[in-house]
């Protein structure tokens, strides 16, 4: 998720949210002796086994993709989707060789964090994975993103997306699988985030013969800044989907616990850069000839920004507009001949409007103080994030599988919050459900929120998220076509 400070260069590093983008080549690499055992796959469970193939850097490359064998007896039918079935899909993410396999895709990612658009090798060890599936699958979007499918290969197509990125952050966990990169670090749980996808890929590649449809796994970089989203959709992400679902793991639950609601969920959230410009003149000067005052007009802009929130907004929705930096000049004597000020908005609703308000006041109050202004919103450096809104019908489609597959005591309706994330430009063009995996264990240290150098996770919220992707998608597919 997204923490966002003002400065400019501090868009491309920390964009913070919520809770609810490589300096190093060793991710694909050989695991230490210590961890070999961590990421052994055993196939032992999947109908006829995979041998693996060599991974490919090819630009837009696609794997011939070959259906699963038949599921054998011991496996339920669930054309007819019933509660056994989702234990069933629990029951393998939760296998001890798997759980194992999961834990160790993670570490090896979290050991090797890469930031927005430089996750080359995250990218590489996803496509060696899904390559020993035999999953199919494109490759390069946006850059380092990847879209896999499994199932038909026809309709209905519904989507399920993991972010890559890390952030510039230096970790103070002192653990086995601490970062190796200086100044890098999963701190906001996207190594999880991809490895529950992949687990997910297993889960469903081995149910393959049950789909009614394709499931389409998009592994995304620059989530946290650079809006890897908006690239991944122009880069055709999304064709034929019809619905998108995705999962961020929260430390506000504890591990295994599931929450969403219906409509807003989180909040847009954008940044704006003012310069208002006028004359200058010595302190000494005839007063009768004064020149335009920019600090003056700057300063008034200032205080009727406050009166958006105040007199225009609805008052039962949230918004936030604050103005965290003002510069003019160091000459005491005369007003300077621009003053730069700037800041943040966020809301859940009319966010544009809201955007649109923001310069309108600026640029108004300015010619009042016969001084001009003009208003950037960073629109070119991909700093706008749009609110995340949950389709109901998305939403109650995640609600009813998580209450089958983890009991209803484990699934929450939670608050909106005032964080922001870019798997909202995906909402904006289907229909989407975005939803919370908790991961907070005090046991373990894992009670430290997102972006925090302290940031840890329960690992075994994994085979949890993977078994939700995987029935999440295998359902939808089942019912929509019913």
């Amino acid at each position: 998720m997204n923490s966002h400070n003002p400065s400019i260069l501090s868009l491309f590093s920390l964009i913070t949210i919520i809770s609810i983008s490589c300096i190093t080549s060793d991710v694909g690499a050989k695991a230490t002796s210590s961890d070999q055992s961590d990421d052994v796959h055993d196939f032992s469970f999947i109908v006829g086994g995979y041998l693996p193939k060599p991974a490919s850097d090819a630009q837009n490359q696609t794997i011939p993709r070959r259906r699963s064998a038949e599921l054998p007896p011991e496996f339920l039918d669930c054309t007819i989707w019933r509660k056994e079935c989702s234990e069933e899909v629990l029951e393998l993410a939760r296998r001890p060789e798997n759980m194992r396999w999961l834990k160790g895709l993670r570490r090896r990612i979290h050991e090797n964090p890469e930031l927005a658009f430089e996750e080359f090798e995250t990218s590489r060890l996803i496509r060696d994975e899904l390559d020993k599936m035999e999953v199919g699958y494109r490759f390069p979007l946006a850059v380092t993103g990847i879209r896999a499918a499994i199932g038909t290969g026809g309709p209905p197509f519904v989507a399920v997306r993991a972010d890559m990125d890390a952030l510039p952050i230096q970790e103070a966990v002192e653990w086995e699988h601490k970062s190796k990169v200086a100044g890098k670090m999963h701190a906001c749980g996207h190594d999880a985030h991809v490895a529950m996808l992949i687990g997910a890929a297993k889960i469903l590649k081995l149910r393959e013969s049950q789909l009614k449809g394709t499931v389409v796994l998009l592994f995304q970089p620059a989530e946290e800044a650079g809006n890897g989203a908006k690239r991944m959709i122009g880069d055709g992400a999304l064709d034929n989907v019809e619905a998108i679902f995705a999962v961020h793991v929260s430390h506000n639950y504890p591990t295994g616990v599931i929450g969403s609601r219906p409509g807003p969920l989180l909040a847009g959230c954008g940044f704006f850069r003012a310069v208002v410009v006028g004359g200058k003149r010595h302190g000494g000067e005839n007063f009768h000839r004064r020149p335009a005052d920019t600090v003056l007009a700057a300063s008034a802009a200032v205080i009727s920004l406050q009166g958006i929130v105040s007199r225009e907004a609805n008052p039962l929705d949230s918004q936030v507009v604050s103005v965290t930096s003002f510069q003019g000049a160091d000459d005491l004597e005369a007003p300077p001949d621009s003053v730069v000020l700037g800041g943040t908005f966020r809301a859940f609703s009319g966010f544009y409007q809201l955007l649109k308000r923001i310069e309108e006041v600026i640029v108004e109050q300015a010619k009042v103080f016969r001084c001009s202004a003009t208003v950037d919103f960073f629109e070119n450096e991909y700093a706008i994030y749009p609110p995340m809104v949950n389709d109901e019908r998305m939403y109650e489609h995640v609600r009813k599988v998580v209450v089958d597959l983890v009991g209803p005591t484990n699934f929450k309706v939670v608050p909106p919050i005032m964080g922001s994330e870019d798997f909202s430009f995906y909402s904006e063009v289907v229909p989407a459900a975005f939803f919370y995996i908790g991961i907070k264990n005090e046991t373990l240290g894992s009670i430290h929120s997102g972006h925090s150098p302290h940031f840890a996770i329960d690992e075994d919220a994994l085979p949890v998220g993977a078994a939700a992707h995987a029935a999440i998608a295998e359902r939808y597919l089942n019912e929509v076509t019913l």
